[in-house]
């Protein structure tokens, strides 16, 4: 298959692509910092390189996480979703896998499938980022064969949560870490996916049958059990436990996609922390 990679310099995109040329497949990388740079927010661009490429598949990572501004990341979800699904169609691309997340969901007592809706809550911030996700998939499900990944909060190289990355900052007391993320350790429940094992769903996407799939490992936790053993795993301080819980904060389960033969090589954050690895 000719695959082309959009964000193929990101954290999954790094792991991604030679994953795919393993696998047999030609793979085309468009990144803003790639050896053709291509700005997302330029339709006319996209539309050009979609058509250049003139893939199979179109595989969409992208983000814009690297000064954790919300805004700049929502705009890449809407807008930049929105101008690379009008060039695939425009150059007949049948079939795209999107990353999306897994707790945008609706609150709820234990973790979430794909059948829970997406939250409808009107309460910003998280409103704005439930809106963003919302018109991704959307946007991605005008192609007759999309697949939505939502992952897990990603961990390992090239993440907030490497060593030495924004959160270890942040635990550390660094007044200016900025992340998207929390380091309470209190009730709410996160999911955790590494990147390589995210990188590993989205090969195997390829292949899946259009919907939406979790993508995420085998143990959704609260931050009161996970963020003592990511601190330990970075040598910083771990945060006092705390009480409460964000009503969204559910995690997710990983059913669907392990039934189509995918599986985390990293199944738990207790042991994932501690091996983030190359890859």
């Amino acid at each position: 298959m000719r695959v082309l990679v959009a964000g193929a310099t990101g954290a999954v995109g790094r792991q991604l692509v030679p994953r795919l040329q393993a696998a047999g497949h030609e793979v085309v990388g468009l990144s803003r910092r790639g050896p053709v740079p291509v700005d997302v927010l330029d339709a006319g661009a996209v539309r050009r390189a979609v058509a250049e490429a003139a893939p199979d598949v179109v595989v969409h990572q992208l983000t814009d996480l690297g000064s954790a501004d919300g805004a700049a990341n929502n705009r890449v979800r809407v807008e930049g979703t929105r101008n690379l699904v009008d060039a695939a169609r425009s150059a007949g691309v049948r079939r795209i896998v999107a990353q999306s997340i897994s707790w945008a969901y609706a609150p709820g007592d234990g973790p979430a499938d794909e059948s829970v809706p997406l939250d409808p809550t009107e309460e910003a911030p998280r409103s704005r980022i439930v809106a963003g996700v919302r018109a991704l998939e959307s946007a991605v499900a005008e192609l007759p064969e999309a697949v939505v990944l939502r992952y897990g909060v990603l961990y390992g190289p090239g993440t907030w949560y490497a060593p030495g990355g924004p959160v270890a900052a942040a635990l550390a007391g660094d007044p200016a870490a900025r992340f998207l993320g929390s380091t309470a350790a209190d009730a709410s429940v996160s999911s955790f996916v590494h990147v390589a094992d995210a990188a590993d769903a989205a090969v195997r996407a390829l292949t899946w049958p259009p919907g939406a799939y979790n993508v995420v490992d085998d143990e959704p936790a609260p931050g009161h059990d996970w963020l003592p053993v990511l601190a330990a795993a970075l040598g910083v301080p771990a945060p006092r436990r705390s009480e409460g819980r964000a009503p969204w904060a559910r995690g997710a389960l990983n059913a669907r996609a392990r039934g189509l033969g995918w599986a985390p090589v990293r199944p738990s954050w207790r042991t994932g922390f501690a091996d983030q690895g190359t890859g």
